[in-house]
């Protein structure tokens, strides 16, 4: 699976080519071969997913539904509504939808943050006003989200250092 980390500034240029940064493109898993889906976030900005962890995506959404059911298909439409396949030019630049730009409100300046398995794609005013929240109101929302939260049993979680037995140095290959 994708790490991707970063907040990047940007600036879209006349004929609406997003240039990728070059810290964000080389965390860009080679399996994605340059192509990329762009679609509508749940706030008013872009999603960008490299295009094989879209394919991850889509699979895990379409296995938890049952497109017989009307609430699943709506959801499944509003989902994939303007999803659009990017691919890099020449040049490491991404044509964005003028459409899904309207959607986001995105005319020339944009913030990248890209975390976990996408990079969302914000104007850069929505996006300080959106994540304008004082200290004291972040640590209110954090013990929200992961105060009360059962610790993630053992398969949930990342690998870590501690997952590896110890091998005392003699025993070492």
């Amino acid at each position: 699976m994708t790490d991707l980390l970063g907040e990047f500034e940007c600036k879209l240029d006349s004929k609406f080519r997003l240039a990728l940064p070059a810290g964000l493109k080389k965390q860009v898993p080679p399996e994605a071969q340059g192509r990329f889906v762009v679609n509508r976030g749940f706030e008013k900005h872009l999603n960008l997913f490299p295009f094989n962890e879209w394919q991850i995506l889509c699979g895990q959404v379409e296995s938890r539904l049952n497109l017989f059911q009307p609430k699943d298909r709506a959801f499944m439409r509003n989902f994939r509504r303007g999803a659009s396949e990017l691919s890099l030019d020449n040049a490491g630049r991404l044509l964005l939808p003028k459409r899904l730009l309207d959607y986001a409100g995105i005319s020339e300046e944009v913030i990248l943050l890209a975390y976990s398995n996408r990079i969302e794609c914000w104007d850069a005013e929505l996006y300080d006003s959106v994540l304008d929240i004082a200290p004291d109101e972040f640590a209110s929302l954090a013990e929200d989200v992961m105060g009360n939260k059962p610790k993630p049993e053992k398969d949930d979680r990342r690998p870590s250092y501690r997952d590896v037995p110890f091998i005392p140095p003699d025993q070492r290959h």
